[in-house]
This record gives structure tokens, C-alpha cells and sequence, in this order.
């Protein structure tokens, strides 16, 4: 009989790790060669030193501040990249169901970048920082959606 296998995805806004089970007392093994990574530099850098000029409605002017939260919208960006690779694991079959462990604001980013096909195979879902989890730790908290 071929194995069920699980995909388990642990991520936070910066680093996403793929794992991989194939049934009850398997454990868990990398899923893909590596994980991903972005860089998130502090707001400073991401954000010009002063904010723009313009002119009010009475001609007076005022500063223009920036309306984008530059880290939140890296989250985001992060979230779509790593919903784009589950979602072409999915179309080559290379898992049967998937498990998301995220804080939950990333959660939320995660599930709306995902497409329907890819959500309908979503068998649980952690909402916790476990990116940096040792693997006792991990197997803990992954038993209370899935055996290990």
C-alpha cells in the first residue's frame, strides 16, 4: 500500500522549512533540498529617511508619510512565494495532505495566498512560531493534528 504522504509547512514571516511524513512513527524528513529564506531589515531600511513634500487642499504644505507598512508587506510578499511552491508541489503530486504552522497573522497571509485545490488538502493547522522548533518540540506540537 503506498504511504500517505503529509507535507508539513513551518514559517514564519521570514523562513519557511518543508517537511515531510509518511505515516505514523515515520517522523519526519526534509521535503525539499532547502528552505527559504528572506532577508527583513530593520524599518529604517526599508523606508526612505524623510518624508515627501506636497501641497494641501489650502495650499499649504505639509509632509507626505508613508502608508505601507514595509515589513508587513514583505510578510506578505514572503507568503506568496512560498504558497507559489505548494502549490506546484501539489500539481506534481508530491504530497496528499498538508499541515501550515505559522503565527497566526502569517497564517492568515498563508491560507489567502493559497489556491482552492491547495487548501482543500490542508488537514490541520498549528498557529504558533515553530520555524526554529527542535524536532522533539516540533513532533510534540505537530501530534496534537497528525501522527508522527
Amino acid at each position: 500500500m503506498k504511504p500517505i504522504r503529509t507535507w508539513v509547512l513551518v514559517a514564519d514571516g521570514r523562513r519557511a522549512r518543508f517537511l515531510e511524513n509518511l505515516g505514523p512513527e515515520k517522523g519526519l524528513q526534509s521535503a525539499r533540498d532547502r528552505a527559504m529564506q528572506q532577508a527583513l531589515p530593520p524599518d529604517r531600511e526599508l523606508t526612505r529617511d524623510q518624508a515627501g513634500f506636497g501641497k494641501g487642499p489650502g495650499g499649504d504644505g505639509h509632509g507626505l508619510t508613508p502608508k505601507v507598512d514595509h515589513h508587513e508587506f514583505a510578510k506578505e510578499r514572503f507568503a506568496h512565494e512560498v504558497a507559489e511552491v505548494l502549490i506546484h508541489a501539489r500539481k506534481r503530486h508530491e504530497f496528499d495532505r498538508l499541515v501550515l504552522v505559522a503565527p497566526p497573522k502569517e497564517m492568515g497571509h498563508l491560507r489567502n495566498e493559497l489556491d482552492d485545490d491547495t487548501r482543500k488538502m490542508v488537514v490541520g493547522e498549528i498557529k504558533k512560531e515553530l520555524v526554529n522548533a527542535q524536532t522533539e518540540e516540533l513532533h510534540e506540537q505537530l501530534g496534537t493534528v497528525m501522527a508522527v
